[in-house]
């Protein structure tokens, strides 16, 4: 006989939406698609370590060791499944739902009440949905980079006591609407406070507690919060509250006012259901100056508790947090981080000496150190952004900023692959609505040749920054490496048309065309973005590339030429000029200037290996020899 055992396991079952109907109306076909499922799903399930039970119908039950490995792999699953419905016109939708219990196993088989209600749970999903249990999400909340809403109670058939349930939100599923149609409430836009102080040069503390909430709100797994680049598109706009509820598709807003004067402050804020306009809170505070962090954290624990969210300890101690004793270091910190939001170079520079000056009165400013190690970065400042970027780390290892800013360096300058990979995933998952972590690691994923994961994560940077121009563009670079050059084409004609100046938009946009065949097209565009960008050395190499490409060597000559004289005044990244060079049929030279990057460590040699205007470069076996000597090609 053989010996049940009892053991703990996630219990995964899989099923093919309308599949009654879809064998009444036509049962061949359906017997292919459901033969093609089970071809396409057995080897996800083996990849994240499950063990098929057995098929019942057109239903999987799947035994998982860990609650963890059954949702990424229902994640894996489902990304799969809506990929080849974007690529091919495939209409097969699968529901999945996990449960975490006992189960008996017995034989082959495994039975209990953890399969029973993995089982109720399943239909609950939305097409093309995961759906987990309140046990599942206990293990997985903070460890997987997607929202989980937590669905309304329902009655599930022969349970006495169903669990909770939650939808984990998908990237595609960005509009982020519930079954009622109405906008999600735990998708929250900060709008930018309105400074009501005497003094105008006072503006910067009022942009800057703007930011500041949003980064401790941001800390809340269970919201999905708006970027500041998003949000401060609507400063000195007057829209109603459902308008711009609809165009970010945000469910709850916050938005007040701030008046500092001397060492005073008094700051008014309310929560408003963007559905409804009504509102759900609202609170003034009169403080003094030192207390603005105590502010702040009120404000959004008060958010978080009217929107009926579940802070967990870590996150109640982050927003919390009080980054700096010294009052005058975090008005100087204000200010540097108002100016490097400009995006300038004479912006920058202030920013600098702000943050400068509030390390030197508090030197255990994490926050300040941070914002050191994200300025503007040319190749000699890489090991000063590095050192900055340890030291607030070592100040305050949880900081999300610090390890997403190490990841980049990681990444770009000193080619660490497997350790930058570990520092985006580790600011992910401090800081669940941080747009640039997600973005930063997309680019990541690029140079690992992963486009479709960078992809998935370049749209949840868009789902939290979706008014970014340089998120929106990465969009459509994202779409152009993995072979969607129609969609590529509308999302980057769609950015030209909201941000018609931004100059590197046009170059995609250019580059896109000329993969559309439509090179005449992708020629005017370049000439657009070197106009736009006053004559920037990168776009001027990108026109000069993409001359070559079309067979206009001469004139793609003439600007290679203007190059190297202004490189003798001016920074111009040596793996742009090789590029340049290779098009007009200048192999040897190219390949001379490439070595020079390596040896410089550039930022953009990576990019070679990603783009498809850059395949026959790629082709020239010095190119093999240089990936490897990188760490991007293994023997």
């Amino acid at each position: 006989m053989y010996e049940a055992e009892r053991r703990l396991a996630a219990i995964m079952f899989t099923d093919i939406v309308g599949y009654a109907a879809l064998t009444q109306s036509n049962e061949a076909v359906t017997l292919d698609l459901l033969e093609n499922k089970r071809r396409l799903l057995r080897p996800v399930f083996a990849s994240h370590g499950g063990r098929e039970v057995k098929t019942i119908g057109d239903a999987f039950l799947v035994e998982f060791g860990s609650a963890l490995d059954a949702t990424l792999c229902a994640i894996a699953i489902q990304t799969m499944m809506n990929d080849r419905r974007l690529a091919r016109g495939e209409k097969l939708m699968l529901r999945i739902g996990i449960h975490l219990g006992d189960v008996i196993a017995s034989e082959n088989d495994v039975l209990g009440d953890a399969v029973n209600i993995a089982s109720r749970i399943e239909p609950l999903s939305e097409p093309g949905g995961v759906c987990i249990s309140q046990q599942v999400y206990d293990q997985v909340h903070n460890k997987i980079p997607y929202r989980l809403v937590k669905l309304e109670r329902r009655e599930l058939k022969n349970l006495e006591n169903p669990p909770d349930t939650y939808k984990v939100v998908l990237p595609w599923e960005s509009e982020i609407l519930t079954t009622e149609g109405r906008l999600d409430t735990h998708r929250v836009a900060i709008l930018p406070l309105v400074s009501m102080s005497a003094d105008p040069q006072d503006e910067f503390f009022a942009d800057g507690l703007t930011e500041e909430l949003i980064d401790r709100l941001s800390q809340v797994r269970e919201l999905e919060v708006i970027a500041r680049t998003s949000v401060m598109v609507y400063k000195k706009k007057e829209k109603k509250a459902a308008e711009i509820g609809r165009e970010l598709k945000a469910g709850a807003l916050v938005e007040g006012s701030v008046r500092k004067a001397g060492n005073r402050i008094r700051v008014t804020a309310q929560l408003i259901d963007a559905n409804t306009e009504g509102h759900l809170w609202s609170s003034r505070y009169d403080k003094d100056l030192q207390d603005v962090f105590a502010v702040q954290s009120d404000i959004a624990e008060q958010v978080a508790e009217a929107l009926r969210v579940r802070l967990l300890p870590n996150e109640k101690k982050a927003i919390e947090k009080k980054t700096t004793e010294s009052s005058e270091a975090y008005t100087l910190y204000l200010k540097g981080r108002f100016y490097w939001n400009e995006r300038t170079r004479n912006g920058t520079d202030k920013a600098v000496t702000y943050f400068e000056e509030a390390v030197k009165l508090d030197p255990r400013f994490a926050l300040a150190y941070a914002g050191l190690a994200d300025w503007l970065r040319p190749r000699e400042a890489n090991p000063k952004a590095k050192e900055y970027a340890m030291k607030a780390l070592e100040i305050d290892p949880g900081l999300a900023e610090g390890h997403a800013t190490l990841g980049m360096l990681y990444n770009y300058y000193e080619w660490r692959w497997d350790e930058a990979e570990k520092e985006f995933k580790r600011a992910i998952e401090l800081k669940p609505s941080y747009a640039t972590a997600y973005q930063w690691y997309s680019i990541f994923l690029r140079f690992m040749l992963r486009s479709n994961e960078a992809y998935e994560q370049i749209k949840r940077a868009f789902a939290l920054d979706p008014l970014s121009r340089v998120i929106w563009s990465n969009i459509g670079e994202d779409l152009l490496v993995i072979g969607k050059v129609t969609e590529a084409i509308e999302q980057l004609e769609k950015l030209i048309e909201a941000y018609p100046d931004y100059s590197y938009a046009h170059v995609n946009l250019g580059f896109a065309y000329y993969l559309d065949s439509r090179t005449a097209k992708a020629i005017d565009e370049l000439r657009k973005a070197l106009e736009l960008s006053g004559g920037d050395p990168l776009v001027k190499a990108a026109f000069a590339y993409l001359l070559g490409l079309a067979g206009r060597r001469d004139e793609a000559n003439e600007i290679i030429e203007d190059l190297k004289k202004l490189s003798t005044t001016t920074y111009v990244d040596y793996s742009r000029m090789a590029v340049a060079l290779f098009a007009i049929g200048s192999a040897d030279e190219a390949f001379s200037y490439l070595e020079k990057a390596y040896q410089e460590r550039s930022s953009q040699i990576s990019e070679i290996r990603i783009f498809p205007w850059f395949s026959e470069f790629r082709k020239d076996p010095r190119w093999a020899s240089l990936e490897k000597r990188m760490g991007l090609r293994k023997e």
